[in-house]
């Protein structure tokens, strides 16, 4: 959720003016130089601010918290965050970075964790370490509801579709399962796909189930296509997860977030997932 960008802001003017959350949960400014490691009383956390309902910007603090450069954010990520910085007797701070800068940022130290709807593929395991899940979903594709593809059962229906996903994502990568798709150009961000949808330059994109909440709530003339099991992407268990990127090699920090993780049952983490779709400002 890979399960996959200011999604608050842009997303209200894509569906009230029809001009991603957003968008996991998986892959979306720059890391910039190496900063100083944050004191021991700051937990840096960096995510986009931009990928509803995991994580959104927003012009008030009601259901908010600060952004550094300033600003309020909110969502899942930001709920998560709060609950691990307490756990760790920590004060939160959020760093707005997008999200091809989210590993540099957190590699040279100008932040301490990601907790951005990221997944830990392979790849990323590689750079970085992971702690356990935070969040699991699933993937499924958004269109408009007056397309023939919004009446579609299994990935074979969207057979010569013009179907695209976020880049340096894996929801990118599975379009490749459906056979005879015109695979478009990836798109940087959840409400540029959004744009490019309603106005006719794709039929559809790929996105986790809580980005796709989102945007159908922000936007009436959309729908969304779930797959019953068999008749969908195929995906790993990892792509479909969400956990909390910590710096390589630092067990110390890690250990602590799992530990605060485990804290969070089942069914909090689905209550407050209901709450940010519900809280995010985009179907107001």
């Amino acid at each position: 959720m890979n399960l996959r960008k200011n999604v608050a802001k842009v997303l209200l003017v894509a569906g009230l003016a029809g001009t991603m959350f957003l968008t996991a949960c998986n892959s979306k400014g720059d890391g910039g130089t190496a900063a100083a490691p944050s004191n021991s009383g700051t937990l840096k956390v960096g995510m986009e601010c931009d990928y509803a309902p995991f994580n959104w910007t927003q012009t008030t603090e009601k259901n908010g918290y600060p952004i550094a450069a300033g600003g309020y954010a909110g969502g899942y990520d930001v709920e998560i965050a709060k609950k691990i910085a307490e756990s760790m007797n920590k004060k939160l701070e959020i760093v707005k970075t997008e999200w091809n800068g989210l590993t540099p940022a957190l590699t040279s130290g100008k932040i301490d964790l990601i907790i951005a709807g990221m997944s830990p593929t392979a790849e990323r395991k590689e750079t970085i370490d992971f702690s356990n899940t935070y969040y699991t979903s699933d993937l499924v594709i958004v269109v408009k509801k007056d397309s023939p593809y919004a009446k579609a059962k299994s990935l074979a229906d969207f057979k010569g579709a013009n179907i695209t996903g976020q880049l340096n994502t894996f929801h990118y990568n599975v379009i490749d399962q459906i056979e005879g798709v015109n695979k478009s150009t990836a798109l940087e961000t959840f409400p540029a796909m959004i744009v490019a949808l309603r106005s006719g330059k794709i039929d559809g994109y790929v996105s986790e189930r809580p980005g796709a909440l989102s945007a159908t709530s922000a936007n009436k003339d959309l729908t969304f296509v779930e797959f019953e099991k068999g008749k969908g992407f195929e995906a790993s268990e990892e792509d479909t997860s969400i956990s909390v990127g910590v710096k390589k090699g630092n067990d110390e920090l890690l250990k602590k977030v799992n530990d605060a993780l485990s804290k969070i049952s089942e069914e909090e983490r689905q209550s407050i997932m209901e709450e940010a779709v519900a809280n995010q400002p985009l179907g107001e």
